[in-house]
């Protein structure tokens, strides 16, 4: 059930009513407004949790929270030498916190930046500028954007694709419209922008930068995260992104350019594995070396679970061919996953994404689930239950890994039943019955185990009316 919620008003006059009615000084009257709300169950994340200060004289009326003051001078001074400094003050009002981006937009920010921006095109220093604040203020208000809006940053987009430093704070711009906005994704594939990222990749793929926007970018546009619409193109667009425009190559290209840049490359990685989603691109991942590039990153970057967590979720997404589970395995990938899972047993995600991983890699595959036994998998997964007894997730991987590996044989079964892994599957089966139920009893049938199986359907039949036409 969603939280109330209030207006910034609301909660500024109660911080005044604190200071003049019950005199208490700013931060006390702050505090107790504060908590006078959240005891009451408001929402206070979209809330500027701050005293109003004075802004061009020092009476009550002249009072207004800091974000709004600068958004002011922007208003007042889009014509004159000064806009940059007024959108430097206000980008840095923006970045404070959701709270101040959520009130400069329900105040108009939107159509005044823009404007900055249309006012800057023939500047490149000062759309610069202009484009970051608009990128600061969208973070999180994906709603703000209008069809100007797309209209403008294509445009500028497009006449700016030489330049690396706009075209990069451009698709941040475009990133965040589009994050949890379909409707913005559909606009902007549209408008042609699929192909402006892919060949911002390939033309400036010495700038890392660039190559790390762009890739984000592209990523974002195969989500389906609206939870406001019944379906996305998720699928569509990633398929635009491929078979339209080459993206594969261009992106494990970009990933070759930049050996030594850990970030980039999983930040490329991500974006591989939400292109992964035809059983022909997983294969042609592997072919372009993308598998290569994802063994030697998960190689050299134990340390950083993220980067670990991005290369497991790729490797499981192209895992998903069965040409390329081989390889994966033929690789090395198995000892490297469960190296990896050992080396941040207490990250749920890395976990998580591990078993996985591994329970992808043994589907179908019995020379597969050998080599999985062989080198310790069953026992990281038993160890990450153990470990994330409250992560549900962490619980369903781990049964569907345990379960794939006896699948198809009982070779394994007392083995990892040794493991202990019955007291485990059956504790995730009594506090997730509902959520990984159906995964936890299929383990324990393969496993040999005793299991109640739910009965869905009798067979029997019920009573049949019959209607006649005339009815």
């Amino acid at each position: 059930m969603s939280r109330r919620r209030i207006t910034q008003e609301t909660f500024d006059d109660v911080v005044k009513e604190n200071v003049e009615e019950f005199d208490m000084d700013p931060d006390e009257a702050l505090r107790e407004a504060v908590e006078q709300f959240e005891s009451q169950g408001v929402d206070l994340s979209f809330i500027v949790k701050a005293v109003p200060t004075s802004s061009h004289d020092d009476t009550q009326e002249g009072q207004t929270h800091e974000v709004l003051q600068a958004l002011e001078s922007l208003r007042l001074g889009q014509d004159n030498p000064n806009m940059t400094a007024d959108l430097k003050r206000f980008t840095e009002q923006c970045s404070v916190g959701f709270a101040q981006r959520y009130l400069a937009g329900q105040k108009g920010a939107f159509a005044i930046v823009l404007s900055c921006c249309r006012k800057s095109l023939e500047e490149q220093g000062d759309l610069l500028v202009a484009l970051a604040a608009l990128a600061m203020l969208t973070d999180g208000q994906p709603d703000l954007l209008n069809t100007e809006g797309v209209g403008l940053l294509f445009s500028i987009l497009y006449n700016y694709r030489e330049d690396p430093a706009v075209t990069r704070v451009g698709f941040r711009t475009v990133r965040h419209c589009c994050l949890k906005h379909e409707q913005n994704r559909q606009d902007f594939v549209k408008a042609g922008v699929l192909a402006l990222m892919t060949r911002a990749i390939t033309k400036h793929i010495a700038c890392a930068e660039v190559v790390k926007e762009a890739s984000a970018a592209l990523r974002v546009m195969t989500f389906d995260d609206d939870i406001r619409v019944p379906f996305g193109h998720a699928h569509d667009h990633a398929k635009l992104i491929v078979m339209e425009n080459n993206g594969l190559k261009v992106i494990i290209e970009a990933a070759k350019s930049h050996p030594d840049k850990v970030p980039v490359l999983s930040d490329l990685c991500a974006t591989l594995s939400h292109l992964a989603v035809r059983n022909e691109f997983c294969q042609d991942i592997c072919d372009l070396g993308g598998l290569k590039f994802m063994m030697t990153l998960l190689a050299e970057s134990f340390e950083s679970k993220d980067i670990v967590r991005q290369v497991l979720s790729a490797i499981g997404a192209i895992a998903g061919n069965d040409d390329v589970k081989d390889a994966v395995v033929n690789a090395g990938g198995v000892p490297l996953i469960v190296v990896a899972m050992n080396t941040h047993m207490g990250n749920s995600n890395v976990c998580e994404q591990g078993c996985a991983c591994l329970a992808v890699l043994c589907l179908r595959k019995l020379n597969n689930c050998q080599v999985i036994m062989d080198n310790g998998g069953p026992l990281a997964a038993i160890q990450a239950m153990k470990s994330h007894r409250g992560q549900v997730n962490v619980q369903k991987q781990a049964c569907m890994l345990l379960r794939n590996l006896v699948g198809r044989t009982d070779a394994f079964s007392q083995s990892i039943l040794e493991m202990g892994a019955e007291a485990l599957i059956l504790e995730a089966l009594r506090s997730y019955n509902e959520d990984c139920g159906d995964v936890c009893r299929a383990a324990l049938r393969d496993l040999g185990c005793k299991v109640e199986l739910r009965e869905l359907w009798t067979g029997k039949k019920g009573n049949i009316v019959q209607h006649s036409d005339s009815d």
